[in-house]
């Protein structure tokens, strides 16, 4: 495979170094493609293993900056790299962010539907694991917030400001 710099092939298709499909567009802080050679949002790098603590953390951080998609790709690590009995916990929070995205992007019925997902897959994981605060996340407060979000996505048909309706992950939700 002969490339470019930016991670185009000759025949422009976007691979990373591995020659693993990747596209290489800049993204907007909702992670939606940009113009190449745009001013973009840094992309969260893929891949990377964290502590608990340290995925919510930085979740919590992306969520606060009005960043959800970035924060999905952090949850998505912890999924794909965590302990076997948390990667349904991680998954459905992976959910929530993706489902705040779509509603800051205005697709109310993909955000609504995403959040409801997320809100009873940690619902779940709390009942089948006994556990209502893992990682210091209050997983009853997170459903509340996720299922608060989808009615006011499809009642007001309106994006929301994804900065405004970022959840509290270690805390009771923000609104």
């Amino acid at each position: 495979m002969t490339g470019t710099s930016e991670g185009r092939t000759d025949d422009g298709r976007d691979r990373d170094p591995e020659g693993r499909a990747r596209n290489a567009r800049p993204r907007d802080g909702l992670g939606r493609p940009l113009p190449y050679g745009a001013d973009g949002v840094e992309r969260q790098p893929e891949g990377v293993v964290r502590s608990p603590a340290e995925s919510v953390g930085e979740a919590q951080a992306l969520l606060d900056a009005g960043k959800p998609f970035h924060a999905h790709e952090v949850f998505e690590d912890a999924w794909k790299s965590g302990p076997d009995d948390e990667r349904a916990l991680w998954r459905a929070l992976a959910q929530l962010a993706v489902g705040l995205t779509h509603a800051a992007r205005g697709n109310t019925t993909g955000g609504a539907r995403l959040l409801r997902r997320g809100a009873g897959g940690i619902e779940q994981w709390g009942t089948d694991t006994g556990r209502a605060r893992p990682h210091g996340m209050d997983l009853a407060h997170l459903a509340a917030w996720a299922r608060e979000l989808a009615g006011v996505v499809e009642r007001d048909g309106q994006p929301v400001d994804a900065g405004e309706w970022a959840p509290r992950l270690t805390g009771a939700a923000s609104r």
